[in-house]
């Protein structure tokens, strides 16, 4: 094969490649054998017509068609190796000749993944980030568990934000009862901010058996259309009112919430031992983050072609989709709990697209340049840990996954670490002043 590689625009060009004789040969056997079931010719059974015959009656021309789809897409795919170009998204192929007896040319307009200048990306500096934990971290932490341990209990008085109310309401708007506007003996905490805004805090004050018209207005931009900005009124009885009560913060308290220690003291250091770890964890995300995000601002990239962004789009939708799924959420049912659409969910992932496109073009300039590879043993473990986060056999992973789609995932991954192993942490105030 000859392939030439000329390109139009910064990002897209005209590939011209040749098929060969004995690429054709076998497309149109190919072809032949395919329409062969369902040939009708005279004075032949159907579907046992010799291919000679097929020729002379119906001449091999008839084929063509269909021996190019068949040929096509490995003649393109090994074009596209032989002129070194990363192309993207479908290409379109045009037959420039088709001679008999002669290697058949294509041109195909392709685009091309841009150009990726690399700037700085080693030693970047950072905001320093805290991982310090405080004494009041800690207390919040207790408080928050005490809450989650608190008992409910009934109160003979009006009711107060932070008590629950169990409650039996009916809405209408405009005089109409319009869908999941009513229900029965509901458990409302005031001040959760469960309900439409206004609602809980028009409770606030009542007692049990009282009946409140809870009149509120729904945010414009609320889910249901039919009731966006309109005004509702809530026919609302009130049959209890509960309070918290919050246990008594002693060493049998951090028994009940955590068996592992026996004493409030113990309880206290291992919150503060929790809390060390996970801000650990959020200070080196947020490190490597800020470090990319640097990396990539600091490279010069051509414009993205625009089937790589929809390609993005359609890895994030199906990824967002397939979590759903394993949650036992189906796509139509995932639509209708949040009153969406598909249209609408990629317009939510078209809008960081180029930006995501750009940081892993970064990060794959960067494992280039650096010559980063995987492993064998690499490929076995990343097998390995796929298999297990989505509960899939290594064999049908490792059949489902090329080398090159498992190697990309471990360069760019070490990209990010060389990238994140090498920064500088600064107070945020030198960053501000270097800014300027």
């Amino acid at each position: 094969m000859s392939a030439k590689w000329e390109k139009t625009g910064k990002t897209t060009g005209e590939l011209t490649f040749n098929i060969s004789q004995d690429e054709l040969k076998l497309g149109l056997d190919q072809a032949f054998k395919r329409v062969k079931p369902n040939l009708r010719v005279p004075g032949f059974r159907k579907g046992h017509v010799s291919r000679v015959i097929f020729d002379q009656y119906y001449g091999e021309e008839a084929l063509y068609e269909d021996a190019l789809n068949l040929v096509l897409p490995n003649a393109y795919d090994a074009a596209v190796k032989e002129a070194g170009i990363a192309a993207v998204g479908q290409p379109q192929i045009m037959p420039e000749a088709m001679d008999k007896g002669k290697d058949w040319t294509m041109k195909a307009t392709v685009s091309v993944e841009p150009e990726v200048k690399l700037g700085d990306y080693k030693g970047i500096e950072v905001p320093k980030q805290s991982t310090r934990v405080y004494a009041k971290d800690v207390d919040a932490e207790l408080e928050k568990r005490r809450n989650q341990n608190a008992e409910l209990v009934l109160k003979d008085g009006e009711a107060a934000k932070g008590d629950t109310v169990t409650i039996d309401y009916a809405g209408t708007v405009d005089g109409k009862a319009f869908d999941g506007g009513s229900a029965k003996n509901y458990a409302l905490e005031l001040g959760s901010g469960s309900f439409i805004p206004g609602f809980e805090d028009q409770l606030i004050g009542h007692k049990a058996s009282d009946d409140v018209d809870v009149v509120v207005t729904f945010p414009k931009d609320y889910g249901a259309k039919d009731l966006a900005g309109k005004e509702a009124h809530f026919a609302t009885t009130v049959h209890e009112v509960k309070s918290k009560e919050l246990p008594k913060l002693d060493d049998e308290f951090a028994k009940d919430v955590d068996d592992s220690v026996e004493t409030l003291a113990d309880l206290k250091d291992k919150i503060k031992e929790d809390l060390k770890s996970k801000k650990a964890e959020a200070a080196d995300a947020a490190i490597q983050e800020a470090a990319i995000k640097v990396a990539v601002k600091n490279a010069t990239i051509d414009e993205i072609p625009e089937p790589m962004i929809k390609e993005d789009v359609d890895t994030q939708l199906n990824q967002y989709l397939g979590n759903m799924q394993r949650q036992g959420i189906d796509p139509k049912t995932y639509y209708k709990l949040t009153n969406t659409n598909e249209a609408q969910l990629r317009n939510q992932f078209t809008t960081d697209a180029a930006e995501r496109v750009k940081t892993n073009l970064v990060l794959e300039a960067i494992a280039k340049a650096e010559k980063l590879t995987a492993t064998e043993a690499e490929l076995k473990t990343e097998i390995k840990n796929l298999a297990s986060e989505y509960n899939m056999d290594e064999k049908v992973v490792r059949n489902t996954l090329t080398d090159d789609m498992l190697s990309h995932d471990i360069t760019v991954r070490k990209a990010m670490d060389l990238v994140t192993g090498s920064v500088k942490q600064v107070a945020k105030a030198k960053l501000e002043e270097d800014e300027k």
